[in-house]
């Protein structure tokens, strides 16, 4: 449904069911899932492409241009999943030659004033909370929760099921499973509730405790709790996805406890 009061471009292709609120504008390349509702006064530019079911909110604005000096016009674009809500005043750049999109997975919440700047990749099921901003080339992966006022450094990956509580400074990669809190950030502890609400059994929770107790509360330097967690840890998904996230973390993880 449009109303008399917005602009979509006769080359963007819209879904069934899909609502544009008044003073709101799609432009040309644009793709919008069925049963989506924009929201009053929300900008959409070219290269959007957008899921079923999503909510966007006033003053949103999807798909502008990177702010980067390196950017040169090419055609990219961003992404957004189904069924994930962008509050007020969000802002979702598009991609560069780095990555060529920006992406936001399914089932997301963003908060009002969210800044997500160009080749950031979201997983799902992520919740982002009121002005946080991510800089260039960011990787957030499933079920991360970030609280309000968190700034992450260009090139950071959050691992999967990470929580970083508000206010937070991120300038190293957060593991997977873990509290990230304090200033400088560090590891205080893993995210138990949030991997109890999402049905990991208490076994399960205790072996990735004591991996991370290995690699940050013993005292050893990371390669060489690694190598005692590779040895001694039992096996699991878990186990490997840490492992593997750390030795693939080439400018660092947060630091331990202090």
């Amino acid at each position: 449904m449009m109303n008399q009061h917005s602009y979509i471009h006769p080359d963007a292709k819209i879904g069934q069911n899909v609502t544009v609120s008044a003073f709101s504008t799609v432009y040309e390349d644009v793709e919008i899932g069925d049963g989506t509702w924009i929201g009053p006064n929300v900008t959409v530019f070219q290269g959007a492409r957008i899921g079923k079911n999503c909510r966007i909110f006033p003053g949103a604005v999807i798909s502008a241009i990177p702010q980067d000096l390196k950017f040169k016009g090419e055609v990219t674009t961003a992404e957004i999943g189904d069924n994930t809500t962008i509050r007020e005043c969000v802002t979702i750049n598009r991609g560069t030659s780095d990555k060529m999109k920006t992406s936001v997975g399914s089932n997301c919440l963003l908060m009002a004033y969210v800044h997500v700047a160009h080749d950031c990749i979201i997983g799902n099921n992520v919740i982002i909370a009121n002005s946080v901003n991510l800089a260039g080339h960011i990787v957030i992966e499933d079920y991360v929760i970030l609280e309000g006022l968190v700034a992450i450094q260009q090139f950071v990956r959050i691992g999967a099921h990470a929580f970083i509580t508000g206010g937070s400074l991120v300038r190293k990669n957060v593991p997977p499973y873990t509290k990230a809190a304090r200033e400088p950030l560090q590891y205080v502890g893993i995210n138990s509730v949030g991997l109890r609400r999402r049905g990991y059994s208490n076994e399960r929770i205790l072996e990735i405790e004591d991996i991370y107790r290995t690699l940050y509360v013993k005292g050893h330097n990371v390669t060489n709790a690694l190598a005692i967690i590779e040895q001694e840890a039992p096996v699991s998904a878990e186990k490997e996805q840490i492992l593997t996230f750390i030795r693939e973390s080439k400018n660092g993880i947060m630091r331990g406890l202090s």
